[in-house]
């Protein structure tokens, strides 16, 4: 019995920890999550009819959102007084961040931890979505391939040469690369990810759908 709890306890303290509800404003940096939308779009996006996936949208990498994280864990629909924003402010969003309603969600469970108002959450989130180079090499590929998930990271790499490997981590979902997520100041300058946000992905044959 004294095994089992012990176990359990090593789970419980390595595993990544949220706090919900804390107070706007507390946090260590920041997150910035980028989605190759096409993959999003093959993974579930097209079952749900997102227009972000209709073909005649030209979206690659996209922003998923903008997090503020702690050194472990991270903060998510804080208390605050700010106003949420409108339907045109959410809509606006919608040429990097592929539809309104994602950046309305963005908001409710991140953006109202940064203790910035809606509309300067939203302008900080376009800035550090402008501060990255995202590789223009994946938006010529005229067919799905196969690839290590670390020519990814690689790729991001080489287009942003004051990025380095520990400020970034390429996830992947159902055998696809999912996002390349890159940690950065409040200042959006990149910063060492933490330990709970590096998960590299280690697959050598992810699937990389091309633009539609």
């Amino acid at each position: 019995m004294r095994r089992i709890f012990l176990t359990l306890l090593l789970s419980l303290t390595t595993m990544p920890v949220f706090a919900k509800g804390e107070r706007a404003g507390e946090f260590d940096y920041y997150v910035l999550a980028l989605s190759w939308s096409a993959n999003w779009c093959a993974i579930e996006g097209d079952a749900k009819n997102s227009p972000q996936c209709d073909a005649s949208e030209d979206h690659g990498w996209i922003m998923h959102g903008l997090w503020p994280q702690f050194h472990r864990g991270y903060p998510s629909f804080c208390h605050t007084a700010k106003r949420p924003p409108s339907r045109g402010m959410t809509n606006d969003m919608a040429d990097i961040m592929g539809t309104g309603g994602l950046a309305w969600h963005q908001w409710k469970k991140h953006g109202t931890c940064t203790d910035l108002s809606a509309s300067d959450y939203f302008a900080l989130s376009r800035r550090a979505y402008e501060t990255v180079t995202r590789p223009l090499v994946f938006r010529k590929l005229d067919r799905a391939v196969k690839l290590p998930a670390s020519v990814v990271e690689d790729a991001f790499l080489k287009d942003n040469p004051l990025l380095s490997r520990n400020e970034i981590t390429i996830t992947c979902r159902q055998g696809y690369i999912q996002e390349a997520r890159i940690c950065l100041s409040r200042d959006l300058t990149p910063v060492p990810c933490g330990r709970d946000v590096i998960k590299d992905c280690t697959l050598k044959d992810a699937l990389f759908t091309p633009l539609r």
